[in-house]
């Protein structure tokens, strides 16, 4: 896509799934990619290979590089140190994709304050913390930048048992308008991608139980699932200059999962 050849890419949260995926997509399109990861060195060494495998196909030297770095993005040292890393290696840093995201399932009336804030700090917290991180760089540059947040279709779905992951998707929403907002004049696009139910390793659960997969697909009115490879796709376009007018929207990729799927089929007059 157009613009993105030699720009810098850090993405958080890159071990697996869809910050995996976003990893390799970006490398394709010609970005030296930072690959973060908090915990799962193997799985962002495996992101790093396939990465650099797309990107060099066929071609030796092709001028993409990659970078890994370990780091808790709720952490505030963590997450300064992960900006100023990127920078120091590359001399740069033009996107930023907010990636990293965890949830836990407890009735609301019992989420222990530990786990809330757990939640809260990687999701909100951290994705805040790499975009102001970000930010001051892009600034002090003088140079235009993109950040995208990767949220989800429960930034507007409310998904009882899952307060503080909702919480965090809502708050996730309302600061990528605000900062889009707030540093549009400076040349710094933001937006967001809210992908519906996905096939990656956080959702094994559902996924390796077909039985269960089919009651979740049930519910999209597309008949499927997304993959990673899709959220891929469109994050891509929002880094790249095709995107160049676009900021402060979030894009529901679901097959239609927001579209109230109960009403696919009429039942009242």
């Amino acid at each position: 896509m157009k613009g993105l050849t030699g720009k810098t890419a850090l993405i958080t949260g890159a071990s697996s799934g869809i910050g995996q995926s976003i990893a390799i997509r970006l490398a394709k399109e010609g970005c030296n990619v930072v690959i973060n990861y908090r915990s799962d060195s193997e799985g962002a060494e495996t992101t790093r290979q396939r990465a650099m495998e797309k990107a060099c196909q066929d071609v030796e030297n092709c001028g993409v590089k990659s970078l890994l770095i370990q780091g808790d993005v709720s952490k505030e040292e963590d997450a300064v140190s992960l900006v100023q890393q990127t920078i120091e290696h590359f001399g740069q840093l033009d996107i930023l994709i907010n990636n990293a995201g965890v949830q836990t399932e407890s009735p609301s009336d019992a989420i222990e304050v530990d786990d809330f804030d757990w939640v809260l700090g990687v999701n909100l917290r951290g994705a805040y913390l790499c975009a102001r991180e970000t930010i001051k760089h892009l600034l002090a540059q003088n140079r235009p930048g993109s950040i995208i947040n990767i949220s989800s279709v429960h930034e507007i779905i409310p998904r009882p048992q899952y307060l503080s992951y909702s919480i965090s998707k809502g708050g996730m929403g309302n600061m990528t308008k605000t900062l889009a907002l707030e540093y549009a004049a400076k040349g710094i696009r933001v937006n967001g991608i809210a992908p519906g139910a996905t096939i990656t390793p956080i959702n094994e659960a559902w996924t390796e139980d077909p039985e269960k997969q089919a009651e979740v697909e049930s519910h999209i009115p597309m008949g499927r699932a997304g993959t990673s490879d899709e959220m891929a796709a469109a994050v891509a376009f929002f880094a790249s200059d095709e995107a160049a007018y676009i900021t402060g929207q979030t894009l529901y990729i679901d097959g239609g999962l927001t579209l109230y799927a109960d009403f696919q089929e009429p039942w009242s007059a």
